[in-house]
């Protein structure tokens, strides 16, 4: 049975880590060089870097910081934020990315996708979806979150796996920051329409909701920003209580 994965997400917006609810009121939360040490150490399975600004600026990720930040790592590291072409992907897993997410880009050109595949192989490739339910109906959006489409969720999730995506990030704008919980419910529904696996984000609050996430939700990995941030929840004895509920989850020597 492949294990379950607890993934912090470092939010970064002009170089420092932010976290805000229902991607809104954005405050400060640490340098992330030093959050990156500190949830290597703690056991985090990976991490997920996304420059929330740099779509919205028109700017690219700041890669000297990516270089710093993955020199400060030795798990596997995601990263996205203004990725728009193989060139710019190029850029980020040479400094230091095993993985790069894609969000706004790949719904404007959703050839972008296929392109990052072929040049990387699909495990370099996250495909990152922002989605609200309006009207019953589960709806993409884009740049943070500001802009809806008319695209649905679930046709979404299909298309970029046939493009060649290797994991989906799937972010609940309704749960983000409230930490009432992961959206189970459409994440059960999607784990049923694709094969990759399907990383759970917006919501956590507590850690019986990562536990119900991976069970409920059918989820491969959960990911969190603010209760890791700011020690609400602390990594190692997360992954002791998952481990009593029997779920599959990798412990290390500071778990134990």
């Amino acid at each position: 049975m492949l294990t379950k994965r607890i993934i912090p997400c470092l939010d970064i917006k002009d170089g420092r880590t932010v976290k805000g609810v229902n991607f809104v009121n954005l405050r400060d939360a640490g340098d992330p060089v030093a959050l990156a040490k500190r949830y290597t150490t703690e056991g985090a399975d990976e991490l997920v870097f996304l420059d929330i600004s740099a779509t919205e600026q028109k700017r690219k990720t700041l890669a000297d910081l990516v270089l710093r930040v993955a020199a400060a790592l030795d798990i596997p590291f995601t990263v996205g934020g203004g990725v728009s072409s193989v060139a710019d992907a190029k850029i980020l897993l040479r400094n230091g990315a095993d993985k790069i997410a894609v969000n706004s880009a790949a719904v404007r050109t959703p050839e972008l996708i296929n392109e990052l595949s072929t040049a990387f192989g699909s495990q370099c490739v996250v495909v990152a979806i922002d989605a609200k339910k309006i009207d019953g109906r589960w709806m993409v959006h884009l740049v943070g979150g500001k802009v809806p489409t008319q695209i649905e969720l679930k046709d979404w999730v299909k298309e970029v796996e046939i493009r060649g995506a290797g994991e989906i990030l799937f972010t609940s704008m309704d749960h983000d920051g409230t930490k009432n919980g992961f959206a189970n419910q459409a994440l059960a529904e999607l784990s049923t329409l694709v094969n990759i696996p399907i990383i759970a984000s917006g919501g956590a609050g507590a850690t019986n909701h990562f536990a119900d996430t991976f069970k409920l939700g059918k989820a491969d990995a959960a990911l969190a920003a603010s209760v890791f941030h700011y020690g609400e929840i602390k990594i190692p004895e997360l992954k002791k209580i998952l481990k009593q509920e029997n779920i599959a989850i990798r412990i290390t020597d500071e778990n134990s």
